[in-house]
C-alpha cells in the first residue's frame, strides 16, 4: 500500500487500518526490541522520581499550558 492510497482512504478507514496494525504489532510484542536509549531515559526518570526531583502536573494543567 502506498502513501497515495492511504491518502485516498477516509479518516475512518485510516483509523480502522491503524487499529488492525496496532493489534497485529501488539500480538508480536516479544519481537519488538526497545532501543538502548529507551532504557537509559527510563532509568534517569526513575532515579529522579526516587530522589524527589521529578515534578508532576495534572493533565488539565498540561493542556492549559499548551493551549496558550
Amino acid at each position: 500500500m502506498s502513501i497515495a492510497e492511504i491518502k485516498e482512504m477516509s479518516t475512518i478507514e485510516r483509523i480502522r487500518t491503524m487499529e488492525i496494525l496496532w493489534d497485529m504489532l501488539s500480538a508480536e510484542e516479544e519481537n519488538i526490541k526497545s532501543p538502548d536509549w529507551h532504557g537509559k531515559v527510563l532509568k534517569e526518570r526513575q532515579d529522579k522520581i526516587a530522589k524527589g526531583k521529578m515534578k508532576f502536573i495534572s493533565l488539565d494543567r498540561l493542556k492549559d499550558h499548551f493551549s496558550k
